[in-house]
């Protein structure tokens, strides 16, 4: 493949028009609520990569850390000849240092809900690695796809999951998708995961709750897209973002508040809000590591290899499939 060319896609990327019924019943819940994925627009995916580089936001700093320090241990543990899957690949960084550091990998194929993000990411990992098979999916990585077919021979495919996304979804929903995962990477394969440890509160929401106001953006521009896809009036002037820790849970639960009392219009049904209504956007949910492996070991994966760093802020996991 010449080096300026985009890898070939494959293309099951969902609209916001796909699941504007689903959105509308969320959104006229009694917890009104939406999905995280649809924060990834073009936009919101440029916002995220600056929400990483943020100097409170520990999650990608500690990660990346990890795997620089363990990388020689992470590429034995996956072996020769992987099949790389990497659900919600984003600007693709983390994957730079696996890659350099596997011995004779198969195959990379990111996952990611983005188009354009996933094109950008993709064409620049097949330019830097030109030996590569690179096999962009522009899909919901929540559902089950079709893994692309890669031209060289497969040892195991592995996932790579990593900024602890995983702990955005309610207990139950990781559950499904590590259930997912497990089914895509077979009996031979694994998991390679970075998980978010629970920590002082201070720190969490700090994290969430930056001083740049870069997540307060990231977070508004959910409603710029509702009113950009589904043809909504949010203003955003008369919402608010706000992030709290709720230790009792073990999560991070962002939200948009609304300022005052109000209606909006979106896909032609009208929303009512009160002063001081809130739309749950995103939970992120911090784990113990028993309480983690317990989570994998009933999706069919065993934990066989956990690294962290000093201040055991973040860990990244080495999981392979049970029979």
């Amino acid at each position: 493949m010449p080096h300026d060319a985009v890898p070939a896609i494959s293309d099951y990327q969902p609209t916001l028009a796909d699941d504007r019924d689903a959105i509308v019943a969320a959104l006229t819940a009694p917890q009104k609520h939406i999905a995280p994925k649809y924060f990834y627009d073009a936009r919101g995916s440029a916002l995220f990569d600056r929400i990483c580089e943020l100097p409170e936001y520990y999650p990608t700093r500690t990660e990346l850390a990890i795997m620089r320090a363990r990388a020689d241990e992470i590429a034995a543990a996956i072996g020769e000849r992987a099949c790389l899957v990497e659900y919600g690949s984003g600007s693709s960084v983390k994957i730079r240092l696996l890659l350099e550091g596997l011995r004779r990998p198969s195959a990379y194929v990111p996952v990611e809900i983005s188009r354009n993000h996933l094109l950008e990411a993709a064409a620049e990992i097949a330019r830097e690695f030109p030996a590569l098979d690179v096999l962009p999916v522009c899909a919901d990585f929540t559902q089950p796809f079709e893994l692309p077919s890669p031209r060289e021979p497969v040892a195991r495919v592995v996932a790579w999951f990593p900024g602890s996304t995983i702990g955005n979804f309610e207990p139950d929903e990781a559950g499904q998708l590590l259930r997912v995962m497990r089914h895509q990477v077979g009996d031979q394969g694994g998991l390679l995961i970075g998980v978010d440890l629970q920590k002082d509160t201070g720190v969490l929401e700090r994290a969430y709750n930056d001083a740049a106001g870069v997540t307060a953006e990231f977070n508004l521009n959910l409603l710029r897209r509702l009113n950009r896809e589904l043809g909504g009036n949010f203003d955003l002037r008369a919402f608010r973002h706000h992030a709290h820790y709720d230790a009792s849970r073990g999560r991070i639960e962002m939200n948009l508040v609304s300022e005052r009392t109000q209606q909006v219009t979106l896909a032609g049904t009208v929303l009512k809000f009160a002063e001081g209504e809130r739309i749950v956007t995103e939970y992120s949910h911090k784990f113990t590591l028993h309480g983690f492996a317990s989570l994998a070991a009933d999706a069919g994966f065993a934990v066989e290899q956990v690294w962290t760093d000093a201040e055991d802020l973040f860990s990244v996991q080495w999981l392979t499939a049970r029979r």
